[in-house]
């Protein structure tokens, strides 16, 4: 479905379901993965986390970005410094060219946070639900875990809950979300997620 083509009535719908956001309860401390994107955001909210206690453990996330040519996870690594997290709370997974491989290549990152106990709060845009079900799938001793989401700049536009439907490029990648994560979870390629009790299990 293109974006143009959505009913109104669906917009609703679209969101709730693309919406991945559970932000974990206040107090207890919990690694925190940066899935790999090109904007500083998730770097600026895990820093502002680590500052207060919640974020012990930072796992920086993404390869090469194609239109920058910048290593994300080397950025991140560096806005974290910058803001004053040391070197020995960030590990870095710097070969991955999606989001997939951002969770396959972490691995060994994620499985030291559990074996650690702390849980895992990812740190990703408000649609990317590709993230949770590839944490799920990956990830099976995951247990329960939290979302902190963000809200993405395309075209000079911030992409929201609630403007999303009308920019293009925002309409393309919720729509992409909800097409795909469906599909991959009827046909077993991905396992299947939902929040229970304010938590994705």
């Amino acid at each position: 479905m293109t974006a143009s083509a959505i009913p109104a009535e669906r917009v609703a719908e679209i969101t709730s379901f693309a919406d991945i956001e559970a932000p974990p309860p206040l107090g207890p401390p919990a690694a925190h993965l940066i899935f790999g994107t090109n904007q500083a955001e998730p770097a600026v909210i895990a820093a502002d986390r680590y500052h207060r206690g919640l974020a012990p453990l930072i796992i920086a996330t993404g390869g090469e970005n194609r239109h920058t040519h910048i290593n994300e996870a080397y950025e991140f690594r560096r806005i974290l410094i910058d803001r004053g997290v040391p070197e020995t709370a960030i590990r870095v997974e710097d070969r991955s060219a999606n989001t997939w491989q951002n969770v396959e290549f972490a691995l060994p990152f994620l499985r030291e946070a559990l074996g650690a106990g702390l849980a895992i709060t990812a740190i990703a845009k408000w649609y990317h639900r590709r993230t949770v079900h590839m944490l799920k799938t990956q990830v099976p001793g995951i247990g329960r875990f939290y979302v902190i989401t963000w809200e993405p700049v395309y075209d000079g536009r911030l992409v929201t809950r609630e403007s999303w439907s009308g920019i293009p490029d925002g309409s393309r990648r919720v729509v992409r979300e909800w097409e795909e994560v469906s599909r991959r979870v009827a046909d077993g390629t991905l396992a299947p997620a939902s929040i229970t009790g304010g938590a994705w299990s």
